[in-house]
């Protein structure tokens, strides 16, 4: 008799970037790089492999990781590639690291002023170094060429194909900060043709032209047998921890003369959030800071007395550095906590360093938002973080990476139990999309959405979770892996 094998349900991630996932697989992906040095090497193999590209791309590095004690500068860029321009994001995706050829055609030099909510790294004499921190990226964004129509839907495919390779069946997609419209017209388009293999919840872009033009018609509900779903706003607050972006009420504790970026005043974070709610979408806002958490959750108070919209199920993406007064009201406006487990795995090599021992005891406090009653959606972040829905089990559930360090875990008195997790990443992640009726579990009257595994999640050694390798992957019946 061969190995039993487990079936469970489809694995739902409630936050991951589905194109810029299709993406990596065709261009610079520093992910894993342990110096300045290595990642200078596989740019310059990246280089000579792809001498046709006007614009060399990509990114994943991680200057924490690097150790270097600073960002890095955009001479090391230019000694592997001075000919083309180079934009390489962080690995969180709120940074952007350029070569001299890129900063001359984003036209930014010592006179460029910061945008606001965005930061220009410069050297003692005021001259840029190649580092854009959150807001200040877009002065380079908007001169990237945009990908072509076929690169667009070969990136959905190599991402769909890498979701069902790890038994992902269903993303709440956040998209990125440029068309919102041409993103979920692709989405229609593969799914008149049968072509998605993944459920996607797509959220729309801020509260501007995209949105007006997406919400003419109200949302758009299960279209396509239920693969394609718009009835979601994605805003921001603010960057992120490991460059510095995320809005802090004190400053950094390693860094005395910053507190982050805000990405708006709070009547326009106010505002937005009226707009979308006001219309009939739920809004899923970004916050990673205390403060930014702070502005959200303050926003949200002050939309429900003013045009209502508690129902909808609204979500704070990350609500990962929390001040601790703060915490209840989640739960006091029914508010979501979409959080991403392997993100505290990821980030506790310096967290601390950023935020000190007192803020910690409000971040990535899942077992605090758990015992309140508030529902996490469970997601990745992809592809700031593996797409591997079982490396967020195991790090929601040991708070350790894959060498189970460090002992014990990290802050173990967060922790989820494996029932919690795995809810997280399946029914509370459905019912972040107001899906929780036709998918999460399996049941009668629900999709075939179902996944079969080689070893028994809830009878293997919790270190042990992050090795389970998925066999099949099935989406409304159908066999996609």
């Amino acid at each position: 008799m061969g190995k039993i094998k487990t079936l469970l349900p489809g694995m739902i991630d409630a936050h991951g970037h589905v194109l810029s996932l299709g993406f990596t697989s065709t261009q610079v992906a520093l992910f894993g790089t342990e110096s300045l040095q290595q990642a200078q090497d596989q740019i310059r193999t990246y280089v000579a492999a792809n001498p046709d590209r006007a614009w060399v791309l990509g990114g994943g590095w991680n200057q924490v990781k690097w150790k270097l004690g600073r960002f890095p500068h955009q001479t090391e860029l230019d000694a592997v590639c001075a000919d083309h321009p180079v934009v390489l994001w962080r690995i969180d995706h709120h940074a952007e690291w350029l070569n001299s050829k890129a900063l001359i055609a984003a036209g930014i030099n010592k006179d460029t002023p910061d945008p606001p909510g965005g930061r220009i790294e410069r050297d003692g004499d005021g001259n840029p170094t190649g580092v854009l921190v959150d807001k200040a990226m877009t002065l380079v964004d908007r001169v990237v060429p945009r990908p072509s129509d076929s690169e667009l839907s070969a990136a959905l495919k190599a991402a769909q194909s890498q979701l069902n390779s790890v038994g992902v069946t269903s993303v709440a997609d956040p998209g990125d900060p440029v068309d919102s419209v041409g993103r979920i017209a692709l989405y229609k388009t593969f799914a008149d043709r049968n072509l998605l293999t993944v459920r996607l919840y797509a959220m729309i872009w801020e509260t501007g032209e995209d949105f007006k033009t997406l919400s003419k018609n109200g949302p758009l509900l299960g279209y396509g047998d239920d693969f394609l779903t718009v009835r979601s706003v994605k805003l921001l607050a603010d960057g992120a921890l490991g460059s510095r972006g995320a809005a802090l009420m004190a400053p950094y504790s390693d860094k005395p003369d910053q507190r982050g970026l805000l990405f708006m005043s709070d009547a326009e974070m106010e505002a937005k959030v009226e707009t979308a709610l006001k219309a009939g979408y739920q809004v899923n806002i970004h916050a990673i800071g205390d403060a930014a958490n702070h502005q959200v959750i303050d926003a949200f108070e002050a939309a429900y007395k003013k045009v209502g919209g508690r129902e909808f199920r609204n979500r704070i993406e990350h609500a990962q550095v929390v001040s601790l007064p703060d915490i209840p009201r989640f739960k006091e406006l029914d508010l979501i906590a979409s959080m991403q487990p392997t993100h505290a795995t990821s980030d506790m090599n310096m967290a601390e360093d950023r935020i000190g021992k007192e803020r910690l005891k409000g971040a990535y406090v899942w077992r605090t938002f758990l015992d309140q009653g508030t529902r996490i959606a469970g997601g990745s972040d992809f592809p700031v973080e593996s797409p591997n829905p079982f490396f967020g089990l195991h790090a929601a559930v040991t708070r350790t990476d894959h060498e189970n360090r460090p002992d014990g875990g990290w802050h173990p008195e967060q922790a989820m139990t494996l029932i919690e997790a795995f809810r997280a990443f399946t029914l509370d992640a459905a019912y972040a999309q107001h899906q929780e009726k036709s998918i999460g579990s399996l049941e009668p009257g629900k999709w075939a959405d179902f996944i079969l595994v080689d070893q028994d999640l809830f009878k293997i050694a919790p270190s042990d979770i992050w090795k389970i390798k998925v066999e099949q992957t099935w989406v409304g019946g159908r066999r996609v892996y």
